[in-house]
């Protein structure tokens, strides 16, 4: 073992945040790219897109909980998460390389048209991303102490990894995305590979005598099982599943009545979820009540972001009709480097040191209270690239937090011999809301005339998961 591993020093915390970089920089790519090649070069238009992006939360669904369920109890290559952090780096860089050659590929196999390449790329990508997401953010609470040892982790993962995001946006805003796509493979390949051979990681997980001596685990790996434990998540879950069962049949049902309904039924789980009384945080190991309202709190949070990722490229052409293709993409670049470049100074140098003296919810709920201002600001005054730019950067304040503290909450609510697990079934937070984004919002979005309501759909998501994260702050203090 390293000594800097032993001592659990700042060096090993940034080490251990490399391969999470790695996967994070590869998606930065993918957020910075995936839109402009696809509009840009191939002409799709924004419901297409949409539609290409619902492959990415598809890949998520089955990468993340799988491999979280088969990375808690497999070990070989001299680990339980080295085999998938390294698999997935090497299928991670290959399909970044694809993504400017989706034409090429579709000619060669013969395809008319890129739709169904385009989308077999962004699956391809997607899944490698997955299968390495979890063992990434896996291997911190594996290596880790329980309390603020553990938040260090998870902030320092965000700072490093947001740092490279501010990188790879700058590039693409500086030198083109093609320049980015390039630098990328190679990050990813080192950044997944070396370090995931240097970590030592635990034979025995973390909590497994505790829990072999204890009671059962209240929640198996069983579909009723998992179904039980993704309650407030059952109204996106039916969403998705119908409206994807639709659009591969090729039926649009008239107006929203599909979306008003699964609306209603996602309301009454969510105050259901949201208002059950907690008994506190080691009651809350078995019973899991209050994992069940970090689920419902990420989730909201995830509509707004994921909408602004997906479509803001339809408000940068409206509000900016002069650009040609190549200023469209630095202009999402910028916005994306401004995000991000708060993002990554935040968490490690600021939202710790206010965990270590607040409630952690509570710096959470602060932040995304932030976050909704910043997307009301640009829905209101977003008529320039530069305040753009500026309200980009406010909106940072929440992403940062988006991406670090959850992880940290959740990985303290949980047994965490089933890290893997409950980190696969936590993404189902993120994932569900995307593919609502992608197979809903979408319509919505082409319907709108003023495409700024991509903002004020932001706006009003992220004020609703402050108020939702509310309902946890009171069991969410970090020991020392």
């Amino acid at each position: 073992m390293l000594g800097i591993q032993r001592r659990l020093s700042t060096p090993f915390l940034v080490l251990l945040t490399l391969p999470a970089t790695a996967m994070g920089f590869a998606l930065s790519v993918q957020i910075s790219v995936l839109s402009w090649i696809l509009s840009t070069k191939y002409g799709l238009d924004i419901h297409d897109i949409g539609l290409v992006w619902a492959a990415g939360p598809l890949a998520g669904i089955i990468g993340q909980l799988l491999i979280g369920v088969i990375s808690d109890r497999v070990w070989f290559w001299g680990g339980r998460r080295r085999p998938f952090i390294i698999i997935g780096g090497i299928l991670a860089a290959l399909m970044i390389l694809a993504l400017p050659y989706i034409g090429v590929i579709s000619g060669k196999l013969g395809v008319d048209g890129v739709m169904g390449v385009a989308i077999a790329v962004a699956l391809a990508l997607d899944l490698s991303i997955n299968v390495s997401f979890n063992p990434t953010r896996s291997i911190i609470t594996d290596v880790t102490a329980e309390g603020i040892a553990r938040t260090r982790g998870y902030t320092w993962m965000q700072t490093v990894s947001g740092t490279f995001g501010v990188l790879a946006y700058a590039i693409g805003a500086f030198f083109g995305n093609f320049a980015l796509i390039y630098f990328a493979v190679g990050l990813v390949l080192i950044f997944s590979v070396i370090p995931a051979l240097l970590i030592e990681e635990p034979r025995v997980l973390p909590g497994v005598a505790a829990a072999t001596e204890g009671k059962p685990h209240a929640h198996g790996t069983s579909l009723a099982g998992l179904l039980n434990l993704i309650r407030p998540l059952w109204g996106f879950l039916a969403y998705d599943v119908i409206a994807m069962a639709l659009r591969l049949a090729g039926i649009r049902p008239p107006g929203l009545w599909l979306e008003a309904a699964c609306a209603v039924v996602t309301a009454v789980l969510f105050w259901q979820t949201l208002t059950a009384q907690s008994r506190g945080a080691e009651f809350a190991r078995e019973d899991l009540v209050d994992f069940r309202k970090v689920l419902a709190a990420n989730s909201l949070s995830w509509i707004g972001v994921q909408t602004m990722f997906v479509y803001m490229i339809a408000f940068v052409q409206q509000r900016f009709p002069g650009l040609d293709g190549d200023a469209t993409g630095k202009v999402l670049s910028s916005s994306f480097l401004a995000l991000n470049a708060v993002a990554a100074v935040l968490p490690a140098l600021v939202l710790l040191p206010l965990a270590r003296r607040f409630d952690v919810v509570t710096v959470h709920f602060a932040s995304l209270v932030v976050m909704a201002a910043g997307f009301a600001g640009v829905y209101l005054f977003g008529f320039s690239p530069g305040f753009l730019y500026l309200l980009m950067a406010v909106m940072g304040i929440g992403w940062a937090a988006i991406v670090s503290l959850p992880f940290s909450i959740m990985s303290q609510r949980v047994d965490p011999s089933r890290i893997g697990l409950y980190m696969g079934v936590f993404n189902l937070s993120i994932v569900l809301p995307q593919l609502v984004v992608s197979l809903g919002v979408g319509s919505i979005v082409s319907a709108m005339d003023d495409k700024g309501g991509i903002f004020l759909i932001g706006a009003v998501s992220l004020a609703l998961a402050a108020v939702a994260w509310r309902s946890v702050a009171g069991n969410s203090e970090i020991a020392e």
